[in-house]
């Protein structure tokens, strides 16, 4: 192919504004708030649970509690009534004998019951602060995520506008040059993992890095300026100017 020297000079521009804009793109994917708010997204999870957990042991704990005050109450009513019958003396004695020990057995089941309930409010104080602890891990947690979210969204929102001005800068690059140069040019950057045109330097190909042999050499040498010469290795044209080394 045919090109003229300046075009294929002008290729390494263009070569630039695309490696700049595939930087670009691979800073989009590789954000390393991606990668943070998927670690934040594990912990939350695992946090949610474990709120869930402790809520449930302090709701199971007030439940617990609950009908235990109900059951003192439930003494407490009949010793007030036993009491009654007691302080007001009627009856026969044999039956005021059995009040009295049904008093003294009311008495030892309200003192057990108080003391499983105190037993309990004490676990319940424990499981609370469980589950105040987890609740405010949840809260940090939180506002890393959003954290980390803004600062995802400003660096997507930098990237975006950087891609729009190289984007911008591309089109009358690209549309200056001859139109079978570019159709090479996007054939080899398409198969070449994105570099098609690179500055031959001091006899080696820009593209592969590699050093020509001295066949290569004297064929680019021979080759007319306006030729457009590839690299046997890599395939990717490769622009000859005065660093070239020939």
């Amino acid at each position: 192919m045919k090109a003229d020297p300046q075009d294929q000079r002008r290729l390494l521009d263009l070569q630039a504004v695309d490696t700049a804009l595939a930087q670009l793109a691979h800073r989009r994917r590789t954000l390393p708030e991606f990668a943070e708010l998927e670690s934040l997204a594990r912990e939350l999870s695992a946090l949610e649970d474990q709120r869930v957990r402790a809520q449930v042991a302090v709701d199971d704990l007030d439940r617990d509690i609950a009908r235990l005050e109900k059951d003192i109450e439930q003494v407490r009513t009949r010793k007030d009534r036993d009491q009654a019958r007691l302080t007001m003396g009627s009856g026969p004695a044999r039956e005021l004998e059995a009040l009295q020990h049904e008093l003294t057995s009311l008495n030892r089941r309200q003192s057990e019951l108080e003391d499983s309930e105190l037993e309990l409010m004490e676990q319940r104080e424990t499981a609370q602060g469980v589950l105040d602890g987890v609740q405010r891990q949840l809260v940090e947690a939180r506002e890393k995520r959003a954290a980390a979210e803004e600062r995802r969204d400003q660096a997507l929102a930098d990237i975006t506008k950087e891609e729009a001005a190289k984007t911008s800068g591309r089109a009358p690059l690209a549309a200056d040059l001859p139109a079978d140069l570019i159709a090479l040019y996007d054939r080899i950057r398409e198969s070449s993992g994105g570099l098609a045109a690179a500055l031959m330097r001091g006899g080696r190909c820009g593209g592969c890095r590699l050093e020509l042999s001295g066949v290569d050499l004297a064929r680019i040498r021979a080759a007319a300026p306006d030729e457009v010469v590839r690299c046997e290795e890599c395939r990717r044209i490769m622009v000859r100017t005065t660093e070239s080394g020939l």
